[in-house]
């Protein structure tokens, strides 16, 4: 599992964190019902404090991506084949709104919109 951390970057380490496993899960780096590493030992693995990487799992378990079990770790839940809940659409839509809206402030139109989201969906589905 490769994982690289920005110290420098805006956004803060434990979003980095996140972000980057939910990556490794669509790429299929990391499996349904895998166990990912304890939070002590990815936060030495990476040079952070603990706290960030249970910050991270936290954040991942509340948007039902994994499942942290009490003096067992965290394991990644496995992908309804219903697809993603109402709720889940809806944190997707909040989250990719102000990007969408920044895009068209930065001089994108529709098409240069879909063209860059279709070119991320290949590089995470195709490696």
């Amino acid at each position: 599992m490769f994982i690289q951390i920005e110290p420098s970057s805006e956004i803060p380490i434990y979003t980095q964190l996140a972000n980057q496993l939910v990556e490794l899960i669509a790429t299929g780096a990391l499996k349904p019902s895998e166990a990912l590493p304890s939070v002590r030992s990815l936060a030495a693995d990476l040079g952070v404090n603990m706290h960030t990487v249970n910050k991270a799992y936290h954040e991942l378990e509340r948007k039902n991506i994994i499942e942290i079990i009490p003096k067992s770790g965290a394991i990644i839940n496995s992908i309804s084949a219903k697809g993603p809940s109402e709720m889940q659409q809806d944190l997707i839509k909040q989250h990719l709104k102000p990007l969408i809206a920044e895009s068209i402030v930065y001089g994108m139109n529709k098409e240069q919109i879909l063209s860059l989201a279709s070119s991320i969906i290949s590089e995470i589905t195709e490696g």
